[in-house]
């Protein structure tokens, strides 16, 4: 069973807008030459192939936004991660290059 979920880019710009989430909440998947490229202010780089070394940072009593450049890699972070017991998980459909566009200009 799955307990992770989608959310929009919508939902993370606005919850972010509220100041309702933490850098350490929202969690960059990407490649550093992709976050130098564009990332979002008050996140956190965790590239997919560190995360099993980097468990100790993620603060499991948070919900926690995973991020990457459309939604692949975070979904594949959300389900490893919730084999690990985290729950409270949310891939962010589509990306960066969905919330660039939620903002108004084209990542790729």
């Amino acid at each position: 069973m799955v307990n992770w979920q989608n959310t929009t880019p919508e939902v993370l710009l606005d919850l972010m807008e509220k100041g309702q989430l933490e850098a350490t909440q929202i969690i960059d998947v990407r490649e550093p030459y992709e976050w130098d490229f564009y990332h979002l202010e008050h996140s956190t780089l965790i590239p997919m192939n560190t995360i099993p070394q980097r468990l100790a940072e993620l603060d499991g009593d948070k919900p926690l936004y995973i991020v990457c450049a459309h939604g692949v890699r975070s979904a594949a972070v959300c389900e490893y991660l919730e084999e690990q017991g985290y729950s409270g998980l949310y891939n962010v459909s589509g990306g960066m290059a969905a919330i660039a566009s939620a903002k108004g200009f084209q990542y790729d």
